[in-house]
């Protein structure tokens, strides 16, 4: 949902803010890569939004491994994470290796390496240690999505209830990014930290991926790429929202990201 006070625009080549100094196809962008989606991009220094498939954009769907941004930033503020070298073990017997996992799940992890490699176990146990009550109480002081956490301690961001639009992602980032989530600064800036994909003399880039119905393919596929680019002292909030039907689908998370970015003259 848009911030108050804040004008939105709708995903034309001459949109006023970023847009107008760069002509840009994004559904080009999405056909070359032969997927269907929605992207959200906010200046946030002048509060104009960038859109490609507006209905889209304020669909909700599960986060899914996008949550790992609130749920990091809860388990910090609440104590259950000391710091991002907490480490976990997992257990076998709470979490039994599935055969889709990726090879790097199956190690010991620290919260900076468990959001690198997006360990849902790792996460699992986290909200498990933050229980229903604490982590309902952030979710609700932060205004994430529809803030429904039911379906399952460990499991209302992957198959339970809980919904956010990438309209809603993007204002979540706003705030986030600017300590608006009534969290402390040291939480922030952690998380921050942890969130880096990208950095070079010219630009930072920030984000998370997610992909919903990973490991059911009786489940509907959707993946998400959620973050912001930092340059010259500008930050620029974008979330990318896809159907996911093979593995080159949930690649293109990124590669249409970056070519939209680049397209608009952002990197």
């Amino acid at each position: 949902m848009a911030a108050t006070g804040i004008t939105l625009f709708a995903s034309t080549a001459n949109a006023d803010g970023v847009a107008a100094k760069h002509r840009v196809d994004i559904a080009a962008i999405f056909d070359k890569a032969h997927v269907q989606g929605t992207f959200v991009l906010l200046d946030a220094q002048t509060g104009h939004y960038l859109r490609h498939n507006r209905e889209r954009a304020r669909t909700r769907f599960l986060p899914a491994s996008t949550y790992k941004i609130p749920n990091s930033l809860i388990a910090l503020e609440s104590g259950v994470a000391t710091g991002p070298e907490f480490a976990l073990s997992r257990n076998e017997a709470v979490a039994p290796r599935q055969p889709w996992w990726p090879a790097a799940w199956n190690r010991d992890h620290t919260l900076r390496t468990a959001l690198k490699d997006s360990v849902v176990w790792y996460y699992q146990e986290l909200a498990r240690r933050i229980g229903p009550e604490r982590m309902q109480s952030y979710v609700d002081q932060f205004g994430y999505g529809n803030r429904n956490i039911s379906g399952g301690i460990d499991r209302f961001w992957l198959t339970g209830a809980l919904r956010i639009s990438a309209d809603e992602q993007v204002d979540f980032l706003r705030r986030f990014y600017f300590g608006k989530l009534g969290v402390s600064e040291r939480t922030t800036r952690i998380v921050k930290d942890m969130l880096v994909l990208e950095e070079t003399p010219s630009y930072r880039l920030s984000g998370k991926t997610g992909w919903a119905g990973l490991g059911d393919p009786s489940a509907p596929q959707v993946g998400w790429l959620v973050g912001y680019l930092e340059r010259e002292g500008q930050v620029h909030f974008f979330a990318t929202n896809v159907e996911i039907r093979n593995n080159e689908d949930a690649a293109a998370r990124l590669s249409i990201t970056k070519a939209i970015l680049h397209d608009l003259g952002l990197m």
